[in-house]
């Protein structure tokens, strides 16, 4: 069975939404970029199965965020594997897998916003979101993000985080979700790191303003 027929039989990604975390294959195959770098350069079928099963949790959570529709992210959730195997030897390896993979993701997101509204992610920041970055705590310690998570239980997180800005809940989400460091976020969005520091520290701002909304 090749990928186009994996994709297409797999269960529907919106089931990965009621696991607690992705399944695991993991092997040195999956865990060092370069081997996989080189495994992907041959198309191997097996392995474009195991990725799919390791990251597709991960994957279609940064989707819905991004989306905020379970049927666009299901759709472009298959549309971003079908771009892996098509330009999996473009992978070289110097980032870590799932960086590259959500960038590809993103891309067609962004693609689609041009085709099909007036606005792209990037514009649903506030007039300032470039403004001069913050520094953020040293990330050994309690992140700010922690800090307010300790006054509401997880799902009020994230039934405020739908509540914050598109373009601070995606770096808030790669940040404390997939537990990317800056110069990967920014990798994956296409802004300097200075950006991403900024849209964080807003993001964080938006969000403790969604949960005191909320709780009041």
């Amino acid at each position: 069975m090749n990928v186009f027929s994996v994709l297409l039989a797999r269960r529907s990604p919106a089931a990965a939404t009621e696991l607690p975390g992705a399944v695991c294959f993991s092997s040195f195959m999956l865990d060092d970029a370069q081997s996989l770098a080189r495994a992907l350069k041959r198309r191997d079928p097996d392995l474009m199965d195991r990725l799919i099963e390791q990251y597709q949790f991960r994957l279609f959570r940064y989707l819905l965020h991004l989306t905020g529709s379970q049927e666009r992210a299901e759709d472009f959730f298959q549309e971003t594997w079908l771009r892996v195997l098509e330009r999996g030897h473009q992978y070289d390896g110097k980032w870590r897998f799932e960086a590259w993979l959500f960038a590809i993701a993103r891309n067609l997101v962004l693609d689609w916003h041009r085709r099909k509204k007036p606005q792209s992610l990037e514009s649903l920041a506030g007039p300032d979101e470039d403004a001069a970055a913050f520094d953020l705590q040293d990330e050994k310690s309690a992140s700010p993000l922690e800090q307010v998570m300790r006054t509401e239980v997880r799902t009020g997180v994230q039934l405020s985080l739908q509540r914050v800005p598109a373009i601070y809940r995606e770096v808030l989400v790669l940040r404390f979700q997939e537990e990317m460091q800056l110069d990967e976020i920014a990798g994956v969005t296409g802004a300097p790191i200075s950006t991403v520091k900024s849209r964080l520290y807003r993001g964080l701002d938006a969000l403790k303003s969604a949960m005191q909304g909320g709780a009041a």
